[in-house]
C-alpha cells in the first residue's frame, strides 16, 4: 500500500497497486467531467499516473463510484480493465463497504437510527426530497446512522448506506431536522468559507478485485478546526 502526496496536483493517494487507485478527494472536485467544464479528479489522476510512470498517449482509468462535489473523502478508481467491471459488480451487489462522517449542528432525535425514505429527484434544482411514504417517480433510500461525539456545537454522525441515492445523506439528515454542516441547499444556514459541505467518506473496505487481499482505507479530515476537534 502506497500514501504519497503528489504536490504538482495537490493529490493525496491513500492506496495503489497494478490495478486501483485509491484518493482522498478534496471539496470542489468533481470526480468525472460536466457541463462546467472544470478539469475532474479523474484528469487529475490521469496526468499523476503519466507523469509517475512517464507514460506516453492515453492512460486508462475507470471511474468506480462518484461524491458530490462539495463533499470530501474515499474516491476509487480502476487503473485497468481487467479491474472496472469486477469492482463495477462489487458495488453493484454493496460488496464495498462506505462509511461517512456527517458534522449537524442539531442533536439528532435518537443517539443512533436507521432512516427509511423515499427519495424524489428534482432535476431542475439537482435536489432530491425525502418523504416518509412512497410518491410517484421515487426511490426507496434506506441508512443507518450513529452519534460519535459530541462538539461544543455540533454532533459528529457516523453513516452507513444501504442504498445510493441521489444526496441520499443530505436529504435524509434534512429530512430529521439535521442539516449537514455548510448544506445551504439542504437547510443549513449559511455556508463554509471554502464552500464545502461538512460531509466526508471516511472509510472504505473491499475485498480486491484481482489478488483477493482485503483493502481497507481511512482518508485523513480536512485541514478544518472543527474537523481536526472530531480527531482529538
Amino acid at each position: 500500500m502506497s500514501k504519497t502526496l503528489s504536490h504538482k496536483n495537490n493529490l493525496l493517494v491513500l492506496h495503489e497497486d497494478n490495478h486501483i487507485i485509491i484518493v482522498n478527494k478534496r471539496a470542489g472536485d468533481i470526480v468525472q467531467g460536466d457541463k462546467t467544464g472544470d478539469k475532474p479528479l479523474s484528469e487529475i489522476v490521469k496526468s499523476y499516473l503519466k507523469d509517475k510512470y512517464n507514460k506516453e498517449g492515453n492512460v486508462y482509468l475507470g471511474v468506480v463510484h462518484r461524491l458530490d462535489r462539495p463533499t470530501t473523502g474515499v474516491v476509487l478508481f480502476a487503473k485497468t480493465s481487467k479491474a472496472l467491471p469486477r469492482l463495477n459488480k462489487l458495488f453493484a451487489e454493496k460488496s464495498a463497504k462506505k462509511t461517512y462522517w456527517a458534522l449537524v449542528k442539531n442533536q439528532p432525535p435518537k443517539p443512533k437510527d436507521t432512516l427509511i425514505n423515499w427519495l424524489k429527484k428534482n432535476p431542475r434544482n439537482n435536489k432530491s426530497t425525502a418523504y416518509s411514504k412512497e410518491v410517484d417517480g421515487s426511490k426507496k433510500a434506506i441508512l443507518h446512522y450513529t452519534t460519535i461525539k459530541k462538539l461544543d456545537n455540533f454532533y459528529l454522525l457516523e453513516v452507513d448506506l444501504e442504498t445510493g441515492r441521489h444526496h441520499q445523506i443530505r436529504s435524509q439528515l434534512c429530512k430529521i431536522g439535521c442539516p449537514i454542516k455548510g448544506d445551504l441547499k439542504y437547510g443549513f444556514d449559511r455556508s463554509n468559507k471554502d464552500a464545502s459541505i461538512s460531509l466526508h467518506a471516511r472509510t472504505l473496505n473491499f475485498i480486491h478485485p484481482v489478488n483477493k487481499e482485503t483493502i481497507f482505507v481511512t482518508a485523513p479530515l480536512p485541514k478544518d478546526p472543527l474537523w481536526q476537534a472530531c480527531e482529538s
